[in-house]
């Protein structure tokens, strides 16, 4: 049955003061963009790196709170899972009293929580800690990139979304050698603490913020709590899939049974919490499906990319790590270029020719010989890897930026809340896809067909882009008043 597009909500500003007078058309004046985007950006170093850093220190830590492995993992679980529970309630929650407050507020949270984690006495007040930490990130993503229309003018906005995608790919590729450095010279609280005066930075920049108005749109605690209901039961089903089948496949049943209550309850809003409304739109729903293959593409060819190294290639541990850094600083040199094209071209060629490279990559990786010579071999896989990132970072800026301009100014937020939950929803899948290989096949099998299979995902992510068509010479058709 076909569903009738339902006009946006009219806007009805809930802030004090005047609103700014179509601030989705020219941006903020130079000097205070400036001060946003260092404040947006920041925001995104801050909740990223976090992520990375963490997820290095779970040895320590479980080691100073007398906890087991299994036990300190929670720590990185608990975070994920806030993250994903939170992205679209606090998007909505942006619309409903304006982007920049939830912004604030949610990186307000995230340094709070990172004093929580630093003074945690046991691993029980630590995993509360990651939890609010995780609720904060969780409304730092998905607004940060909302807020980016609204900073610069849309002739600039491929650019501003470059920014934002090389500042995510520096600070994943960062953040294990920072946390390895603090480390070494200082306990695992620090790792929590720095996060306190860089905060206190950012959230000073955060006055410079667009002040965008709420539309006075209404939260339902039952579709929020089915949207918990349903992510929370998909992050633990597939990470419990392959220990405990009955017990995951329990909570993934648990997690449609909710997924579909949730639709059904969503469906007729105007403005749903599930942005069914944007999903009508064929380049937006195009868009988001590429963005989930990509994403699931780039996750599984990242995790077996290492095992291949170590196990099939008998790479040692620093070799491996520096034979992958190619990917995450190639990522930082194709954005800008990607972003500035992404102002003059189709999105959806730029997206395709991106994701076929990516997917070369990743298959020739798969192939590449040990050479006779190891700085001959050094040298192939590092160009290999480095082309690999190259075609994910021009495919990740345009299909960013053209999801965010298939929306209309007023769904913004729900527009960077579903490319959040894109980009989770497929790393997940990506991770479930090699756990799922290394379960049933040998280690050597499993890195062939895993990085066989990220190929093919990426590839599909790039004919998924070609559906959308040329769509002109700035990226598809935007939604009316964008």
């Amino acid at each position: 049955m076909t569903v009738p597009a339902l006009p946006p909500a009219p806007a009805a500003p809930v802030e004090g003061g005047a609103p700014e007078a179509n601030p989705s058309a020219g941006g903020l004046p130079t000097p205070r963009r400036w001060w946003a985007m260092l404040a947006l950006l920041g925001g995104i170093v801050l909740v990223v790196l976090d992520t990375s850093i963490a997820n290095v220190a779970l040895p320590a830590i479980a080691q100073a709170l007398l906890a087991t492995p299994a036990d300190a993992v929670w720590v990185a679980t608990a975070y994920q899972l806030a993250v994903v529970v939170c992205l679209l309630p606090a998007a909505a929650l942006g619309e409903r009293v304006g982007y920049h407050r939830v912004f604030t507020a949610g990186l307000l949270l995230f340094v709070a929580a990172s004093l929580l984690c630093a003074l945690a006495p046991s691993l029980p007040w630590l995993i509360v800690g990651r939890c609010l930490q995780g609720v904060g990130s969780g409304s730092v993503m998905p607004l940060g990139l909302a807020l980016l229309r609204f900073t610069y003018p849309r002739a600039l906005l491929g650019r501003a979304i470059a920014w934002n995608a090389l500042t995510v790919a520096g600070a994943s590729a960062a953040g294990p050698a920072v946390g390895a450095a603090l480390l070494t010279v200082a306990d695992w609280r620090w790792l929590f603490a720095i996060n306190l005066p860089l905060g206190a930075l950012v959230l000073a920049a955060c006055t410079r913020l667009p002040r965008v108005p709420g539309t006075a749109r209404t939260l339902d605690g039952l579709s929020i709590g089915l949207n918990a209901g349903f992510f929370a039961c998909f992050v633990l089903g597939a990470d419990q899939l392959l220990d405990t089948p009955a017990q995951g496949a329990a909570l993934l049943a648990l997690a449609a049974l909710c997924g579909v209550a949730l639709v059904r309850r969503e469906l007729p809003r105007r403005a749903p919490l599930v942005p069914l409304d944007l999903l009508r739109s064929p380049a937006f729903r195009l868009s988001i499906v590429a963005s989930v293959c990509c994403f699931a593409g780039q996750m599984a060819g990242t995790l077996a990319m290492p095992f291949y190294l170590l196990h099939v290639l008998d790479q040692g541990t620093l070799a491996t790590g520096l034979l992958m850094m190619p990917w995450p600083l190639a990522v930082m040199l194709a954005a800008p270029l990607a972003g500035r094209l992404s102002d003059r071209l189709p999105t959806a060629w730029l997206c395709a020719a991106g994701a076929a490279v990516l997917a070369l990559g990743l298959a020739l990786c798969a192939t590449v010989p040990m050479a006779a010579h190891p700085w001959l071999f050094t040298s192939l896989f590092t160009a290999l890897a480095g082309l690999a990132g190259l075609g994910f970072g021009f495919f990740q800026t345009p299909n960013n930026r053209n999801m965010l301009l298939n929306a209309p100014p007023e769904r913004s937020g729900a527009a960077g809340g579903a490319q959040s939950t894109a980009r989770l929803t497929g790393q997940t899948l990506g991770s479930l896809m090699i756990g799922l290989l290394f379960h049933a096949l040998p280690v050597a099998q499993a890195v062939q067909w895993g990085l066989g299979a990220s190929a093919v995902l990426a590839l599909v992510a790039g004919g998924v882009s070609l559906l959308r068509g040329p769509g002109g010479r700035r990226g598809g058709t935007l939604a009316p008043g964008a």
